[in-house]
């Protein structure tokens, strides 16, 4: 906070950034002065817990605002136009999609099994193969797909990405990637695509911002996720729950009837401020076989992300500074499927 006035640097009890004791985050556009770590754990316990009420009033009351709020055409219309290349990039991706997923059918011609009423007269014969079970059967080339694709894409909405979006742009880009996300995906056949967004923070490893089944039908509702997003990055509390929400994500996806199953987790790679070893994250990312998972590192404090990507398992890791990169790395992430 800055002492005084709210959206100083380096001071106390007011929102602001670099400092301690003050209910929120807010950046009015300054340098910014952090103060040591050892001051901010200084603080009295009874001083963070009334801050953190503050806080909390300050989210819900801006969740009602969003909620509330008309629709700002411009807003949504400049984080759309800054990926519009990119939209077409994925979507061309996603269109080429083909049909991944074994069909469980019946599988005939067997030598145990439930009896086929069509195989009587052979059994009767002499024949031993008239027995069928259900199996799983790859499907040929060109077929239709039987089941969607189910798509789980965990968003970073830490304050670490409000707090150093003034550095390099890591809550914009976050932003324009969830808009990208909606907007390709929007319109796709339900019965080939479905597809969640939840957030993590070190609040929560779960913030419900698209539900499977349920996408934003407009753009005022595509803009409701973004501004949710932003909301939750500058109000919650400081910490890391990347690994918990990859692994809750693989969970749920992992128990979806699907053709496919992907989960992309967008993070800023502040992993190691919280004591959180890589090789925990690469043990999650590749903890299901049946769930083809990724990290995308989209902020980095110098070469902070190109050092976690190196430590994860091959092919599980991205580092994407500039939106335009994201697109590639779900193709990416499609191919190392097919490739399983």
């Amino acid at each position: 906070g800055g002492n005084t006035w709210a959206g100083g640097t380096g001071g106390r009890d007011t929102a602001g950034l670099g400092g301690k004791g003050g209910p929120y985050r807010l950046d009015a556009g300054h340098d910014v002065t952090q103060i040591p770590d050892a001051e901010t754990a200084a603080v009295p316990e009874h001083v963070q817990r009334a801050a953190r009420q503050m806080g909390r009033r300050a989210f819900e009351q801006r969740l009602k605002e969003i909620e509330m709020s008309e629709f700002d055409a411009r807003t949504y219309g400049r984080f759309a136009d800054a990926v519009r290349t990119e939209v077409r990039a994925l979507r061309a991706t996603l269109e080429a999609a083909v049909a991944r997923g074994d069909e469980r059918v019946w599988l005939r011609n067997q030598a145990d099994g439930d009896l086929d009423d069509g195989r009587i007269v052979e059994g009767v014969t002499g024949e031993r193969a008239i027995y069928r079970r259900r199996g799983a059967r790859t499907p040929e080339a060109g077929a239709p797909q039987e089941l969607p694709k189910k798509l789980s894409f965990v968003l970073d909405c830490s304050g670490s990405m409000y707090r150093f979006n003034g550095l390099d742009g890591r809550l914009e880009r976050v932003m324009e990637a969830a808009c990208m996300l909606m907007e390709a995906l929007h319109g796709l056949p339900a019965h080939r695509f479905q597809y969640e967004l939840v957030g993590h923070s070190g609040e929560t490893p779960a913030i419900p911002l698209v539900r499977f089944g349920a996408p934003p039908a407009n753009e005022r509702e595509r803009l409701k996720v973004m501004e949710t997003m932003h909301a939750h990055a500058q109000f919650c509390l400081s910490g890391d729950h990347t690994v918990e929400a990859a692994a809750a994500a693989i969970d749920l996806v992992s128990k979806e009837e699907a053709d496919e199953r992907f989960v992309l987790v967008l993070s800023d790679a502040n992993l190691d401020r919280y004591g959180i070893p890589p090789a925990k994250l690469g043990r999650v990312l590749v903890s299901n076989p049946n769930v083809t998972a990724s990290a995308l590192f989209i902020g980095s404090l110098g070469n902070q992300a190109e050092v976690l990507k190196r430590q994860l398992p091959v092919g599980h890791g991205f580092v994407c500074l500039d939106t335009a990169d994201i697109p590639k790395a779900i193709k990416a992430l499609f191919l190392s499927s097919v490739m399983k």
